[in-house]
């Protein structure tokens, strides 16, 4: 029963979390509009993966790794941001070129493996996740769990992952999606570029606060 207990918490604050917009889904929400719903699934995909890895490392006590060396959790966050800063620049040098001339097929110049690393890459890019599966486990979990009770915790978490970004790229990967991100094409590609850049510097300029 306090296992129940402890996974029901675990699940909404987590759920709560994942719908709160940060790199994850502005990656999402691009690779769905401008390729193909495949490409955005299979983004989806990666993401739930990266959570998996996230919590799976929490489960084995990377929090306690991270604060007993400061410099790797400072090394880490601006790798992260680098990383998400150079996904922001490519994002926005390429606002103008314009997509496959065949819109009927979108993504073809995108295979979908490359959609799941990018969206696998982008997640695991980030190392304040893994604090916050720490931190939601340290709140929620007990003393002692059982196997199963793990394996439970991380097909939940993948589920509440992927599903949340599958529906996102869903919902943006239709017609009148793709044709309303056709006709502003440079303008949101811009704009995802500047977000994506600022949320990197703003994990460089976190490490370099800690």
């Amino acid at each position: 029963m306090h296992e129940f207990i402890a996974l029901a918490g675990i699940i909404g604050a987590l759920a709560v979390g994942v719908v709160s917009p940060g790199p994850s889904f502005v990656l999402v929400a691009r690779v769905a509009v401008s390729t193909a719903r495949a490409n955005g699934l299979a983004a989806a995909l990666g993401m739930g993966l990266g959570g998996v890895a996230f919590a799976s490392a929490a489960l084995l006590g990377l929090q306690a790794v991270l604060l007993a060396v400061p410099a790797l959790y400072v090394g880490l966050k601006v790798l992260g941001g680098l990383y998400l800063g150079y996904l922001g620049y490519r994002i926005f040098r390429g606002a103008r070129q314009p997509l496959d001339a065949d819109t009927s097929a979108p993504g073809q110049r995108t295979s979908v493996s490359s959609s799941f690393w990018l969206g696998l890459t982008t997640q695991v890019s980030n190392p304040k996740t893994a604090i916050v599966y720490a931190s939601v486990f340290a709140a929620f979990l007990p003393g002692t769990f059982s196997l199963p009770f793990a394996v439970t915790l991380l097909c939940v978490i993948f589920v509440i992952e992927s599903g949340w970004y599958a529906i996102v790229a869903v919902l943006l990967s239709s017609s009148q999606s793709r044709r309303a991100y056709l006709s502003y094409k440079a303008w949101v590609d811009r704009t995802a570029g500047f977000v994506m850049m600022g949320l990197g510097l703003k994990l460089i300029t976190s490490a370099h606060q800690a």
